[in-house]
C-alpha cells in the first residue's frame, strides 16, 4: 500500500465495526469511513466487503443473545471511501 501525496490511501477489501473481528481496524474507523451502496450513503454498515459486494446492516436496535446488533446482509455495489472533516 503506497500512499504518494496526490492520492487517497487505500481501503481495506473487507472491515467491521466489531472488535472481535479480525477485520477490525480501530484507527482507520477513528478516521471516518463512509460507506455508498447502490449509490446511497448509508450510516447503518456494521461490516462491509467490497470483493463479494455485500454489506451487513444493523437491523434497528434489536440484539441477538450475545448484546450484539442483528444485521442483514444485502448484496450490492460497495464503495467505501474516507469522509473530509475539512
Amino acid at each position: 500500500m503506497t500512499d504518494t501525496p496526490d492520492t487517497a490511501p487505500a481501503l481495506p477489501d473487507r472491515l467491521s465495526v466489531n472488535p472481535n473481528s479480525p477485520y477490525y481496524d480501530e484507527a482507520l474507523l477513528e478516521r471516518g469511513i463512509g460507506i455508498r451502496f447502490k449509490g446511497v450513503d448509508k450510516t447503518n454498515v456494521e461490516e462491509y466487503c467490497v470483493s463479494e459486494g455485500w454489506v451487513r446492516l444493523s437491523a434497528g436496535k434489536t440484539l441477538d443473545r450475545a448484546g450484539n446488533p442483528m444485521t442483514v446482509k444485502l448484496k450490492g455495489p460497495v464503495e467505501p471511501y474516507l469522509r473530509d472533516d475539512a
